[in-house]
């Protein structure tokens, strides 16, 4: 149990009061700047006082920035969560929130609505649903996937063997998703294509009270399971020693992942590195592997770094925003890199 004490040549509280720190500083930023320049004042002005602010002002920053930047928060936290829920299940640190299929199961959904049913929906049929569409048919198809894998985890007691049960379905969805992509006309094929590169910047103050409550359903389930998280870092004979019923919790760590990763799939598009990187960058600055304390640390730093990550896709002052998906993985590939130099691997599981 040496893994899980805490480190006394680095305590938690100052780490988390720099990164508190850190993440009001990237959050203020994240509204304040953008391809329009917007005085500071004046977004002082957008919250607190309507009536010294022109309208076009108050409808960026409340409509747009606003939302933008809250989706950046819980889009880094549910990613970061949930792959630090997979590395250590899996005891592999490379597994991400989508390494059971639940994120191409999203997918699948969507590449069924844009590139083969759309047609549907342009004529009406279910219109009732409107911007809703595409992350209802992302829900069905990563809750699809996830209950496949709760069948086959009932059923399967070698962890190993569901992590590669978990890469197949991904590879048949994907098979799946690339015959649709061949059939399709352009148009769709480019919604599609835009899509998967990911945003943030489509989600509106609607969706977020949809997105909200899903993802923080998803963080008190990760926090319920936190004592069994620790249980599996030294093995599943040894979480059964202590009483801990694996199946049940596979069971409700996998529905965490599911409206984690599902949930932000759905409203913003499958999006990389995050879910990977995040919970070894906490391992590397806290020095511990007890997740009482990467929890909320993968939590926070996720949403810094996706902060800081929607903040370089903006180009500050420029009409341009470069897909988030891009930018993830120009910021991600130099900090693995720079971990792998530095400590000659990953951190352990």
């Amino acid at each position: 149990m040496n893994l899980l004490k805490k480190n006394k040549n680095r305590p938690a509280g100052p780490v988390f009061f720099i990164l508190g720190i850190l993440f009001v500083v990237f959050f203020t930023a994240d509204i304040l700047l953008g391809s329009i320049i917007i005085p500071v004042k004046q977004v002082f002005y957008a919250f607190f006082s309507s009536s010294e602010t022109s309208e076009s002002f108050r409808t960026i920053v409340l409509e747009f920035r606003l939302p933008k930047a809250l989706t950046a928060v819980f889009t880094g936290a549910a990613l970061s969560l949930s792959g630090l829920q997979m590395q250590t299940v899996f005891r592999n640190p490379l597994a991400g929130p989508y390494v059971l299929g639940i994120s191409a199961g999203a997918t699948l959904g969507v590449a069924l609505f844009v590139l083969g049913f759309s047609s549907a929906f342009a004529f009406g049929i279910f219109s009732s649903t409107g911007a809703w569409s595409i992350a209802l048919v992302a829900w069905a198809g990563s809750f699809l996937v996830m209950l496949l894998v709760l069948y086959v985890s009932a059923r399967v007691n070698d962890i190993m063997t569901l992590l590669i049960l978990g890469i197949l379905f991904t590879s048949a969805v994907t098979a799946v998703v690339s015959i649709l992509q061949y059939f399709s006309n352009e148009s769709m094929l480019k919604a599609f294509v835009i899509w998967t590169m990911g945003s943030l910047g489509s989600v509106t103050k609607s969706q977020l009270m949809v997105l909200a409550p899903a993802i923080i359903a998803g963080i008190i389930l990760a926090f319920l399971k936190i004592k069994d998280l620790n249980a599996f870092l030294l093995g599943e004979d040894y979480a059964r020693s202590l009483g801990v019923s694996i199946k049940t919790s596979r069971v409700i760590i996998f529905l965490s992942t599911s409206l984690l990763a599902g949930t932000i799939t759905a409203f913003c598009g499958p999006i990389g590195f995050i879910g990977i990187a995040v919970p070894h960058i906490c391992r590397v600055i806290f020095k511990t592997a007890n997740h009482l304390v990467l929890v909320p640390a993968v939590i926070l730093t996720g949403s810094i770094v996706m902060l800081f990550s929607d903040i370089v896709s903006q180009l500050p002052g420029m009409q341009t925003t470069l897909p988030i998906n891009s930018v993830t993985a120009l910021i991600g590939i130099p900090v693995i890199i720079w971990m792998i130099v530095k400590n000659r691997k990953f951190v352990s599981v």
